[in-house]
């Protein structure tokens, strides 16, 4: 019993300890800031005739992720699937709302014999754009909240003490690409909040339709 107090005690003082190193985290803000201006900006001057103006398009699509940051500490890879509502506000500008579940999966805590992280749920909730800087290519930019399903640390088979589920703020800047039917994206997605901040690289590919 005591061994596996000191188990969880040992687990608890390393995650606080990984949460301490955040330095990067305003330049990692700044970066996504601007890059989701450029896309804002773009969008006003490019000519790229690629979103059909005062209409509506549904897509469904699959995602694939590696965390970063904090969230590298508790996960190697991250599996999901998002729903996106997009309005043709103008030949070269589209507005987006996108909602659904990532899963980042839980993977062996070092030194602790086969015991694993919980996998780290999340809800995000976000709006964005598109902005087309050539034939069927665009730079994108979100905003958003993210909700945790599940508490950042915790492990398999029990909850740990004064770990909570926290609601992040999102920030994501983009790159993709666009036809008719299919949108193949990349992106940085930042999640920051109650001092814990880490984030995903991600690959989006989702089938769309007209509405």
């Amino acid at each position: 019993m005591a061994k596996y107090l000191l188990m969880r005690v040992n687990i608890y003082f390393y995650l606080l300890t990984k949460m301490k190193h955040t330095t990067m985290k305003n330049k990692t803000k700044m970066i996504t800031i601007a890059v989701a201006a450029v896309a804002i900006l773009f969008a006003g001057k490019v000519k790229a005739q690629t979103t059909d103006v005062n209409k509506f398009r549904f897509g469904i699509g699959v995602e694939a992720g590696a965390p970063t940051g904090n969230a590298h500490d508790i996960s190697n890879f991250e599996l999901g699937g998002t729903a996106r509502l997009q309005y043709g506000a103008s030949k070269n500008l589209a507005l987006t709302l996108t909602s659904g579940y990532y899963n980042m999966f839980g993977k062996e805590i070092p030194g602790q014999d086969g015991l694993k992280y919980k996998s780290l749920g999340m809800v995000p909730v976000k709006a964005g754009i598109k902005a087309f800087f050539a034939q069927n290519l665009y730079f994108s930019g979100e905003v958003g909240a993210g909700f945790e399903t599940s508490a950042f640390g915790d492990f398999k088979g029990d909850e740990t003490p004064g770990l909570e589920k926290d609601t992040k703020l999102i920030l994501s800047p983009g790159l993709g690409y666009a036809s008719k039917s299919w949108d193949v994206g990349v992106r940085y997605e930042n999640f920051s909040g109650q001092s814990n901040n880490y984030g995903l690289v991600g690959l989006r590919v989702a089938y769309g339709f007209g509405l």
